[in-house]
């Protein structure tokens, strides 16, 4: 292949070159145009130069969602090297464990997680350490305390097969693995998504309050200067912050989980308003939908497009089209025009109907983990990539999203979906939140619990439930016990943890 062919322009020089003061990024504190942003990124470059950042360098990025993270993001692409974004919920042990694995040569973090950084570096001598800094008066981001070299040459090409970064999965099963993320992925993640979803660059602004550390955000920052859209970035989610946002600020494309958007429309409700119409799509990820909250949605008109994908697959894999939200309500959607998709059975091609394992592939998809070759040939055959999740694809090839295959419950020799029981719990008017899990069972195998978190005020008891669901659900699907708890575990991006359900048992929370 011509070197040519797999090279392009820097994305955000390109934005900054075609239009140099359109608003790219908007925080509570700065807005700054394409052409301020792509000045800070190759400032920063310079400074992680005089550190000891060269290509190739595995740099960890341990900070919160804000100008910070963004400007490192594009300094990196800058230097040729590799970002391993550091998930700030993970416990000092977890990051040591983390740093090692990945071999980083430097951690960078913000002010905010500077104390663990000093930790960090304490307990791995080696790593090179820097500090970001914003300065709101001067309106830029910088290394503390290093100057910046000014000989380093910048590179002003992207190669499309290069890694970009090194996103740890969640860990929601087993031990992190390094997912291999290239420019070639986020490339065509980002045509994919545009030809699905449409692409106003004059008017679309996505708001982004998912976290930067996982790969729903950080394609965010990519598509943003891909696109040349301006993005406003939030350093947390906040209901009432988001909404406000929404209806002031132009926003026409928001990603959330269903827990986002549940408390958005709690809060939307509150005020007794509805969303303009300038809101052009809520993309809504992060596992199945419960059918009670987009039938929610339906009627209040919010425009949900569901979508299904992973960090293998750098986001969305696959989407559902604006124009079939209401006649495929529940489904993830039609896989983006670089994806193929497929469900395997016992090793053969299911049937349309017939539930299996959701197989991708595509430029789009990972080629495998790092320095984990055991785990890719696991994984991926041919190019395909087994995700682990259940789910079928109907008569027309809809996609739609059963369960996690390690969270798939197996009673009496029948399957058994939390989600599905999950869905049923949810739509009653006072459960805010449901999980559902597997128990040790001596007759069964295993038979089904559920743990659910009430709206404040409610007394609502689990007997009372137990009646409410039992219309719905084949009798092998009934819960043996429902639990009132507390809350419910969740990963930092919203996805439920069922497999720490099983733990509420043993706390004092249990009503």
């Amino acid at each position: 292949m011509n070197i040519a062919e797999t090279h392009l322009p820097n994305w955000l020089q390109r934005s900054a070159d075609n239009t140099p003061h359109k608003i790219a990024v908007s925080t509570p504190e700065i807005s700054w145009s394409f052409t301020e942003l792509n000045q800070q990124a190759m400032q920063l470059a310079r400074q992680l130069a005089t550190l000891g950042v060269r290509p190739g360098s595995r740099v960890a990025l341990l900070a919160s969602n804000g100008l910070p993270f963004v400007v490192c993001v594009h300094a990196l692409m800058r230097l040729g090297a590799i970002l391993v974004p550091l998930n700030v919920r993970l416990t000092l042990e977890e990051q040591i464990w983390l740093l090692r694995d990945v071999e980083a040569l430097a951690l960078v973090s913000d002010l905010h997680y500077q104390a663990r950084a000093t930790e960090l570096q304490r307990a791995l001598p080696s790593l090179l350490e820097a500090t970001l800094l914003l300065d709101t008066t001067k309106r830029q981001v910088t290394l503390q305390d290093i100057s910046p070299d000014a000989q380093t040459r910048l590179i002003d090409e992207i190669d499309l097969e290069a890694v970009q970064s090194i996103m740890y999965t969640s860990g929601t099963t087993g031990t992190p693995k390094g997912v291999i993320i290239t420019y070639k992925m986020q490339w065509w993640n980002a045509l994919g998504s545009a030809l699905n979803l449409g692409h106003h660059p004059e008017d679309d602004c996505w708001l982004l309050c998912m976290p930067l550390f996982h790969i729903g955000g950080l394609s965010i920052l990519l598509k943003n200067v891909i696109y040349g859209i301006r993005i406003i970035v939030y350093e947390k989610f906040d209901a009432p912050l988001v909404n406000q946002a929404i209806q002031s600020q132009g926003v026409t494309i928001i990603s959330v989980v269903a827990v986002m958007l549940q408390r958005m429309l709690a809060d939307l409700d509150s005020r007794q308003q509805q969303y303009p119409s300038t809101l052009r799509c809520v993309l809504l990820g992060g596992g199945p939908a419960p059918r009670p909250l987009l039938e929610a949605c339906a009627q209040r008109h919010v425009p949900v497009v569901q979508t299904y994908g992973l960090t293998e697959s750098c986001s969305q894999a696959v989407t559902l089209a604006p124009g079939d939200a209401l006649r495929k309500l529940g489904s993830a959607g039609r896989p983006l025009l670089p994806v193929q998709l497929r469900i395997m059975a016992e090793d053969v091609v299911a049937q349309p109907q017939q539930p299996g394992v959701i197989c991708l592939k595509g430029p789009s998809i990972t080629a495998g983990y790092d320095h984990r070759p055991d785990a890719t040939a696991a994984t991926i055959t041919d190019g395909w990539l087994a995700t682990g999740d259940i789910g079928y694809v109907d008569e027309e090839g809809y996609l739609y999203v059963l369960d996690r295959r390690n969270d798939l419950i197996i009673s009496g020799g029948e399957n058994i979906y939390p989600a599905e029981i999950e869905a049923i719990l949810l739509a009653h008017p006072e459960v805010e939140e449901a999980g559902v899990c597997g128990q040790a069972d001596a007759q069964w195998g295993q038979v089904p619990i559920a743990f659910v978190h009430l709206h404040t005020g409610s007394s609502l008891s689990p007997e009372t439930l137990q009646a409410y669901i039992t219309p719905g659900l084949a009798r092998y699907k009934l819960p043996r016990a429902i639990y009132i708890v507390d809350h419910l575990p969740r990963n930092s991006s919203g996805k439920l943890l069922r497999r720490e359900l099983p733990a509420l048992l043993d706390r004092e929370r249990l009503k």
